[in-house]
């Protein structure tokens, strides 16, 4: 079975020879230095090599974010910190030496005339630039390799998380209730954008899954009520379902970190089949998910600070969500990127014990070796 049949009939509920074994999340940059220090062995160059996992969705390469895109300028640079401008416009002070969150001093649009103007400028679904590049040669080669294929990836395909780059975090969930108008454009012209980009690759290209980001979820839950979604997001992903439909596209993806409970109903009336990453920290819990809801896929799930620890606590872990990856539907993954505070022995323990048990065994058997 191909990594692309594999990952389309887990995704579908269908029968598999067994679930991937994908190793999807990275660590930062400092964690992979602290390996390096503990002795990774030097021909591992690239974590996604390492124990010759299966390959996650690719994604074909095209332009769905701003285009021409804003020129990255430096404004501002010290020992420690550099303020610039990113491909969107918005002005982010970044930390040079490891990984933190950036502090987003400013966005592109602060009122009607700043969104007019970007989108004139930036936001024409028709610019030829938008499918510049060897898109076609890279897709044809995965293809060929039996992988599966990709349309939208972060950061630039989202309903929520476009309008959150555009008009800042604070700022669009006041839109909603001081200019819907407004939210309602933003959203309708960037699944313009998808639509019609999306439309030109299918053209060529025999695509898996379109995949949409939205990081619009804390510990809390959804940052705008299901209400709120079903009115201004529910439309855009109808659209994108129709031409998901239209173009026998099988899966339709959402990622959004913390705890998206409440809005999980909204997304599978709206058609979304595959959820991830399934925040342990936020309270995702895979198994409770499998139960409430058997027709939705996931992905994640597996705790990134059990890595941190020790051998028993991954394997407590991996014993945990087990029972998910028993009625299918599920990708066995870890719920986020790898903090600088997991141990080389602890990710290559993970790594072995994660194909074991998804390679081999299926049923835990206790502590596995590397």
């Amino acid at each position: 079975m191909t990594d692309r049949d594999r990952f389309v009939r887990c995704v579908l509920g269908e029968e598999v020879d067994r679930p991937p074994f994908w190793l999807f999340w990275g660590p930062w940059g400092r964690a992979w230095q602290r390996w390096e220090r503990e002795g990774k062995p030097p021909e591992v160059t690239d974590h996604r090599t390492f124990m010759a996992p299966d390959t996650p969705p690719c994604v074909v390469p095209v332009s769905c974010g701003p285009c021409p895109g804003v020129e990255n300028r430096v404004i501002e640079e010290d020992d420690k910190y550099i303020v610039h401008t990113d491909h969107w416009g918005i002005v982010r002070k970044d930390y040079k030496h490891g990984e933190s969150m950036p502090q987003f001093l400013s966005f592109p649009i602060a009122d009607r005339g700043d969104w007019i103007d970007y989108r004139d400028r930036r936001l024409d679904p028709d610019d030829p630039e938008r499918l510049a590049g060897d898109w076609k040669a890279r897709a044809a080669e995965w293809t060929a390799n039996g992988w599966p294929i990709q349309l939208g990836s972060f950061p630039d395909v989202g309903i929520f998380g476009s309008l959150r780059w555009l008009l800042g975090d604070e700022e669009c969930l006041v839109a909603f209730h001081t200019d819907p108008d407004l939210v309602h454009e933003i959203m309708e012209r960037m699944t313009d954008i998808y639509v019609t980009v999306f439309s030109a690759v299918v053209r060529e290209v025999s695509v898996d899954v379109i995949h949409i980001w939205e990081d619009m979820c804390g510990r809390q839950g959804p940052l705008i009520s299901p209400a709120h979604w079903r009115e201004f997001m529910g439309p855009c992903y109808r659209r994108i379902k129709a031409f998901s439909r239209e173009h026998s596209i099988p899966v339709l993806s959402v990622d959004t970190d913390g705890d998206p409970t409440d809005i999980v109903p909204c997304m599978m009336e709206a058609g979304v089949n595959y959820l991830w990453p399934m925040e342990v920290a936020a309270g995702a819990d895979v198994n409770v998910y499998r139960r409430d809801y058997p027709e939705l896929a996931l992905m994640g799930g597996i705790d990134k600070r059990a890595l941190a620890r020790d051998r028993a606590a991954i394997d407590a872990d991996l014993d945990r969500v087990w029972p998910a990856v028993e009625t299918g539907r599920y990708i066995p993954e870890l719920d986020h990127g790898i903090p600088d505070d997991v141990p080389w022995d602890n990710y290559a323990y993970y790594c072995a014990e994660l194909k074991r048990r998804v390679c081999g065994v299926r049923k835990p058997t206790g502590a596995g070796s590397v």
